[in-house]
């Protein structure tokens, strides 16, 4: 594992998140086996969200292991719910209570509202958050599915009130380009060529970017093809079906299987090492349900990529040689 250091996180952060999501309570045996998989191959940081339905799990486990101090802990609030906007200082206290509840401790190492709303100010967001900051119930904070634009303006706020910016995003980022937005309205991508804007502003600060469906909703993983989709499409994912089941996306990963075959790795591993090899500061959370598929996204670290073979998978260049 590699690890690394966020400003204002006396912890080291591996360079991959476990995600949690609907690691349901009921199962929590499960999937306590799978958490303690991760922990156990190197992963500290860990991420969930109220709207995910597993901070119980994830608490439950942390305590049962005695490991809070080791653990990076992230949650997200302010999902909106039952087609209500809630991306409010109101909705920041409710979530903020409900996640500290549920995960069974008195603070957060990063915080993210889970969607923004642009129609709002942000100066009430960026003044709320610092509230619970100052309060020792964050350590950083910043936004999952914000624009960077957007991003720039609650920094520009925080400067200007002498408060604590945002430091961390986490929008969608993978191999694959999302050609549809599978969970529209409010989610973000900074995927693919269309936003190199947003890739190079990234680049440029490098402010952590936490990747989601950084395997492209399981493009990558191996198991879906050209023709699962056109004879047995329920198979497929649906959010994957409609974001990335599309020939561009065929095309990148036939070019992952070559070189895969090429390196004797596997095609998940490369695509897992495009996101790794980033100019961007960017960090995949990995949705993996074992050991087994954890241990191979950790295997992507020692993949290394060349600048003509990254062309090469963003379709930049015909070649990979």
């Amino acid at each position: 594992m590699e690890y690394t250091t966020f400003k204002g996180i006396d912890k080291k952060v591996s360079k991959f998140f476990m995600g949690t999501f609907l690691m349901f309570y009921q199962d929590r045996e499960k999937h306590f086996t799978t958490l303690d998989a991760a922990y156990d191959l190197g992963i500290t940081a860990f991420d969930t969200a109220r709207a995910y339905d597993s901070e119980e799990t994830v608490g439950a486990w942390i305590k049962s292991r005695g490991n809070r101090e080791n653990i990076v802990l992230l949650s997200k609030g302010c999902h909106p719910a039952n087609d209500i906007e809630r991306v409010t200082p109101e909705a920041i206290d409710e979530d903020m209570k409900l996640s500290l509840a549920a995960l069974d401790t008195d603070y957060l190492d990063i915080y993210l509202l889970h969607r923004d709303d642009p129609r709002l100010p942000v100066g009430p967001l960026v003044e709320k958050l610092n509230e619970h900051y100052a309060a020792g119930r964050i350590k950083i904070f910043g936004g999952s599915n914000w624009t960077h634009q957007r991003i720039e303006e609650a920094n520009e706020y925080a400067y200007a009130h002498n408060l604590q910016p945002m430091s961390v995003s986490s929008p969608n980022f993978s191999l694959a380009e999302q050609v549809k937005n599978p969970f529209a309205p409010g989610s973000v991508t900074i995927a693919g060529n269309n936003n190199a804007e947003a890739q190079a502003w990234y680049t440029k600060n490098q402010m952590p970017v936490l990747a989601y469906s950084s395997l492209a909703r399981g493009l990558f993983s191996g198991r879906i093809t050209r023709e699962l989709l056109a004879n047995d499409p329920e198979k497929i994912d649906q959010f994957c079906r409609i974001a990335y089941c599309y020939e561009e996306n065929f095309v990148r990963l036939d070019r992952c299987k070559e070189i895969a075959e090429e390196k004797g790795c596997t095609i998940p591993q490369v695509a897992m090492a495009y996101v790794l090899d980033s100019p961007m500061n960017a960090f995949p959370i990995i949705g993996a349900a074992n050991r087994s598929e954890i241990e191979s996204s950790i295997g992507a670290l020692n993949v290394k990529l060349t600048p003509q073979e990254v062309l090469y998978l963003e379709l930049k260049t015909d070649s990979r040689k």
